[in-house]
């Protein structure tokens, strides 16, 4: 008889950039796989490959307790219905409501993947405080495995005596195709291409990136071209209008090119990635531009500083640092030779510490570990 594996997330386009390769062994190592989310139109794209797909009525930002409710009662239902061996939860909102549901209904074989800790949790308002009682509800077992994907988080999750230290674990990010995502040169252009691979976010750093290279356009004008690639329409609470970003553009130099479903070939059209980011778990984007072969300047918070070794394959700036972050921009700018080493460093470190192969073994070690309880 099959192995049950459940994945719930939030929403089906996440689980699809990064859990996907995850349930695809999961199949081909004979697993029956569930995934219960939110369709938002991906739904075939699960079902072709033989995955079971369950629309769960999630709201990404919603926090209107009767629809919560209704989301959990409706995965109290589908985890009776299935018997689970194991249940994977994916984002913040699908480990709360997984781990509470899975908690009703007495399944004890538990992954929460908490992929940094959200905007909701940091702060000190009555919003922060009620997630953080909800938090304790879900996670506070001794049963569940948690993963973290860098070591401030695990530190923070630790100091609140949730779960054993047994029961915690690191896995680097999402993963990485380096078959998918191979190494390329960058090739000389009429303008230096400098990468900021994002949704339109103020906590992506976005504005501090914008306000930075209007110090650099006196210099670089003509020279140089920041290519904006990320969507604006997104529910986050700190998502930038499409109007607003366009009134932030300069015609030849600061270029919003929206969301692209294939972001290989404009990672190698760039000779420079930017990520000046508040907060991430460990961001895809670097990752991605590691295993391509870029430089990489960032900002020294959880998360982004996992993927840049200081003077190696990029440059670490202080948060919210508009004039560091131009000065180190502007380094690479003037060093095609730091560029190309940096980007050599890139590659190796994303073969190292990034790859799907790594993600896979040690997710699915912890499954064995929770079967083994």
């Amino acid at each position: 008889m099959k192995k049950k594996l459940v994945y719930i997330v939030n929403v089906d386009w996440f689980f699809m950039s990064h859990r996907f390769p995850l349930a695809l062994h999961a199949l081909e190592e004979g697993w029956d796989v569930y995934v219960l989310t939110k369709d938002t139109g991906k739904k075939r794209e699960f079902v072709d490959k033989g995955i079971h797909f369950i629309d769960i009525p999630f709201g990404r930002t919603s926090t209107n307790p009767i629809q919560e409710i209704k989301c959990i009662l409706a995965i109290c239902r589908e985890l009776k219905r299935i018997k689970p061996d194991v249940i994977h939860n994916v984002t913040w909102k699908g480990c709360l409501w997984g781990g509470i549901a899975a908690k009703m209904v007495g399944n004890h074989h538990v992954v929460n993947a908490l992929s940094g800790l959200g905007s909701v949790f940091i702060g000190q308002g009555l919003v922060n405080k009620i997630m953080g009682k909800l938090a304790e509800v879900s996670f506070k077992n001794d049963y569940a495995a948690f993963i973290f994907q860098n070591p401030d988080d695990i530190k923070w999750f630790k100091s609140l005596d949730y779960a054993t230290d047994e029961r915690i674990f690191l896995i680097k990010g999402s993963g990485i195709d380096l078959n998918a995502f191979t190494y390329k040169e960058a090739v000389q252009k009429d303008k230096l291409r400098v990468l900021f691979p994002a949704r339109m976010l103020r906590d992506k750093g976005l504005i501090e990136l914008i306000d930075a290279f209007k110090i650099l356009y006196p210099k670089y004008k003509g020279q140089v071209e920041l290519i904006l690639a990320g969507s604006c329409a997104d529910a986050n609470k700190t998502a930038i209008s499409e109007e607003e970003l366009k009134g932030m553009l300069i015609d030849g130099y600061i270029i919003w090119i929206g969301n692209q479903s294939d972001m290989y070939p404009v990672y190698c059209d760039s000779d420079i990635v930017v990520l000046p980011s508040y907060r991430e778990g460990l961001p895809k984007a670097l990752i991605e531009a590691c295993a391509v072969g870029r430089p990489i300047v960032t900002t020294d918070v959880p998360g982004c500083r996992e993927c840049a070794d200081e003077g190696v394959n990029g440059y670490l700036v202080p948060l919210k640092s508009v004039n560091e972050l131009a000065e180190a921009i502007e380094k690479l700018i003037l060093s095609p030779v730091d560029r190309k080493m940096f980007g050599i460093a890139s590659r190796k470190k994303a073969e190292e510490e990034f790859s799907i192969e790594n993600v896979i073994e040690k997710t699915f070690a912890i499954y064995d570990y929770l079967l083994r309880q």
